[in-house]
């Protein structure tokens, strides 16, 4: 199964963050960089066949594909990955157009893409993708997890909490998807869904 996770934030704002206070200082970067982790780490291993696209409204779009890191030197920790992140994000030119291939920063190789979250969806649909988007007044997760196991190709769209504009999702008919009345960190359901569909 591939499984592609998809996250938007319009709050994003790194103007003057602190990597000593980066909950407070960046527009709550902090919660970006945990559901990124929780996608693609496995223990202390890079997850197989597990993307995450990250929408920052500000700043792009940033693509995290196995195929283009390395387990030996990625970062585990949220405040190591976070700082490298941001580095990416604050001189995306020169990552972009390879002028700093030979920084040691360990993500410099994630793609930086200047495409938006419906247009991408938009494509993940061509290319024969079930898309649905996690919310917590959607349908059960588990009523329908015969389903999702039996799909080569899943996408979640974090839900609304991340900036994304409902009007235009609902153009998709996308269905909610929720793990029941008791709230999560958006990075836990990242974990969860994991658990039950890949493990």
């Amino acid at each position: 199964m591939n499984l592609t996770f998809f996250i938007q934030s319009s709050t994003v704002n790194l103007n003057n963050y602190s990597i000593k206070d980066l909950p407070g200082s960046s527009g709550r970067f902090d919660v970006i960089s945990r559901c990124v982790l929780a996608a693609l780490l496995n223990g202390n291993d890079i997850e197989k066949n597990v993307q995450i696209w990250v929408f920052l409204s500000d700043y792009g779009t940033f693509i995290f594909d196995i195929s283009d890191l390395s387990v030996d030197n990625f970062p585990k920790t949220e405040l190591t990955f976070a700082k490298y992140f941001i580095e990416v994000i604050l001189n995306k030119r020169s990552f972009r157009t390879g002028v700093s291939q030979d920084s040691d920063n360990p993500l410099k190789k994630i793609k930086i893409l200047d495409i938006n979250l419906m247009d991408a969806l938009k494509d993940f649909l061509k290319n024969d993708y079930k898309l649905y988007i996690l919310y917590e007044k959607g349908v059960d997760f588990f009523a329908n997890i015969k389903e999702f196991r039996s799909e080569k190709n899943l996408g979640f769209v974090i839900g609304n909490q991340s900036g994304i504009n409902s009007e235009q999702l609902s153009a998709f008919n996308l269905i909610n998807i929720s793990f029941g009345s008791q709230s999560y960190l958006a990075s836990s359901v990242i974990k969860l869904i994991k658990l039950y569909l890949l493990r």
